[in-house]
């Protein structure tokens, strides 16, 4: 089970303030805590004004920040977060995916699906942690705050929303791959998520190396299928994938990605139109769809 998200006051305090930080990653702090008072408060219907007096800024600069970085005004993302919106965008993707399969399309992702490409990992390099591959890893800016990032050659191994060195990400880095060579070079690592964040159409071929077993690579794959801005619940992404699996053998294979945003899994809630958790904050995840939906 993944640990409860932290609300997004503490998201915030989380990412450290620096001299050089653009202006989208401040954006992000104001969107993010705006986010936060908006699911807190979603019953009441916050309007403009209070949400305004409650990030402790001027309703012309709030409306302005949000509907930049987020494409959409505050009132139209609090319609978004609402249940009956969740609900009734699991009943048109049903339709979706089943007039992308009748068309003979691999899913309604296709063009998503022709900018990423997968390698698996052989199960001898997994029992191995990696031995013989050649890593590289860094932190950057993203959107979405602080982001570590991790290749190969073959491709994108680990991408996640983080603080710059937090000590627990980089431990675990370093255990899941101690057979492999790792080289930190950060100046890579910013240029590579800035690639990662572009326009798909224009950010070029992308690959990731995927480490997992079968049935989980085949539970990623399926998952890349889905379309920037569409949800799709846990049996939904099952069928996807014709595993044949119940929803919660899906859902363990999603807490096991290690690729954020690129095996998106903040596409995937549950049936009932909660939107469930997201190892990286619920604030982040409903921030990720309206970027994308907006997109």
């Amino acid at each position: 089970m993944r640990p409860t998200p932290r609300s997004s006051s503490e998201t915030i305090r989380s990412m450290p303030a620096t001299k050089t930080n653009p202006p989208e990653n401040d954006h992000y702090r104001l969107v993010a805590d705006a986010i936060g008072y908006l699911r807190e408060h979603q019953r009441e219907q916050p309007d403009l004004r209070s949400l305004a007096r409650a990030m402790d800024t001027s309703e012309s600069h709030l409306q302005r920040v949000f509907s930049s970085w987020a494409g959409v005004s505050p009132k139209r993302f609090l319609q978004i977060i609402t249940r009956q919106y969740a609900v009734e965008a699991l009943r048109d993707e049903a339709s979706v995916l089943d007039a992308s399969f009748h068309a003979g399309l691999s899913g309604p992702g296709r063009l998503h699906d022709l900018t990423l490409s997968c390698d698996a990992m052989t199960p001898g390099e997994i029992a191995n942690h990696g031995k013989g591959i050649a890593l590289e890893y860094g932190w950057g800016d993203s959107p979405f705050g602080p982001a570590f990032v991790a290749w190969s050659p073959r491709g994108v191994c680990q991408l996640s929303f983080n603080a710059v060195h937090d000590p627990g990400v980089l431990r675990a880095f370093k255990d899941d791959w101690r057979g492999a060579t790792r080289i930190e070079n950060a100046r890579a690592a910013a240029a590579l998520l800035q690639q990662i964040f572009a326009n798909p159409l224009k950010r070029g071929k992308l690959h990731l190396l995927l480490r997992g077993t079968n049935f989980q690579v085949k539970v990623w794959e399926a998952l890349m299928q889905v379309a920037p801005g569409k949800l799709v619940s846990y049996k939904q992404l099952g069928a996807l994938a014709d595993t044949g699996q119940a929803h919660r053998a899906v859902g363990s294979a999603m807490a096991r990605n290690r690729i954020a945003y690129l095996i998106p899994c903040h596409r995937v809630i549950r049936q009932g139109g909660d939107w469930g958790n997201y190892r990286w904050g619920l604030e982040r995840k409903l921030a990720l769809h309206v970027w994308e939906q907006s997109a």
